[in-house]
Parts: C-alpha cells; sequence; structure tokens
C-alpha cells in the first residue's frame, strides 16, 4: 500500500504542476501551496499535538485524524515494531513515523529519495514534540518498502 500511495502522491504533484505552472515559473510546491501532512493519532496523546504544532510553525497545513486503533493504520503503512512511535503521517505520499523534525520532512520533499519514508522510533526526549530536560540523541531513519533502514539524519 506504501508504494501506491507514494505514486498517488507523485501523481498529484506532478498535475499540480502542471495546473499552477510550476514547471514555467521554477517555482516550488512548496512555494505555491504549502504540502499538507495527515496525522494519524490517539485522542489524548499530548507529545502528539506538540508535533503537530512543530510542523504547523514550519509551513505545513496538517489535517489530524484521531483513530483507536493505530496499530492498524501503522501495518497499513509499512511501520514495523523496531520503527513504531506515537503516531503515524502521511506528506505527499511518504510515511513519517513519530517525531521527525520539520526540517528532515521539508529535505525529504525536496530531495524526494526512493524511500517509503522517515522514522523516529520511540519516543526520544529532546525531539519535536518531546522537549524536556536531558535531551537524548537519536537519528531519523530513511525507509524502504523492502525492509531496508538507513540513518536519514543524526540528533
Amino acid at each position: 500500500m506504501v508504494s501506491k500511495v507514494k505514486w498517488f502522491g507523485l501523481a498529484a504533484v506532478g498535475a499540480v504542476g502542471v495546473a499552477t505552472g510550476i514547471a514555467l515559473t521554477g517555482q516550488s510546491p512548496a512555494a505555491v501551496s504549502p504540502t499538507e501532512i495527515t496525522v494519524y493519532k490517539s485522542a489524548s496523546c499530548g507529545c502528539c499535538a506538540k508535533w503537530v504544532d512543530h510542523v504547523e510553525a514550519a509551513g505545513f497545513r496538517v489535517k489530524v485524524i484521531d483513530v483507536d486503533n493505530l496499530a492498524e493504520v501503522k501495518s497499513m503503512n509499512g511501520i514495523t515494531s523496531t520503527l513504531a512511535s506515537c503516531h503515524t503521517a502521511i506528506a505527499d505520499g511518504y510515511v513519517i513515523e513519530g517525531h521527525v523534525p520539520a526540517a528532515d520532512i521539508q529535505r525529504l520533499l525536496e530531495e524526494r529519495p526512493s524511500v517509503a519514508g522517515l522514522a523516529v522510533p520511540g519516543m526520544p526526549i529532546g525531539s519535536p514534540g518531546m522537549e524536556g530536560p536531558n535531551p537524548q540523541s537519536y537519528n531519523v531513519l530513511a525507509f524502504d518498502q523492502n525492509g531496508q533502514v538507513d540513518v536519514y539524519a543524526r540528533y
């Protein structure tokens, strides 16, 4: 399912580019309209709400969907237990799992690597939405549909 979502997203970006004249103006899609991120989370999760504030402050439009069964959302989007965190989001066809910094999402959308998405497993203190004393170092992981995982950024 992840690959279908990603290809649909790519087709939609192409259609937006043609419809808005991006190819003629040289403007990026972000310059014309901010990217929408759909966030699937538990209604009671405060750190997820803080992460939503973080990505909104970076210029993303956010649609929040509170769900009762996050495990189903994660499974449908290729999130394994080693990648899992407290919320799952979709940004222009890419899966964003957990407290990924907005700058890394922006880089992902600019570079468009051949990955399914990015993840910050667990809930490390110091990641966006998990601010607090004694921040931990953590990695942002890029993962693909075949289970390959690589470090995308280190904090």
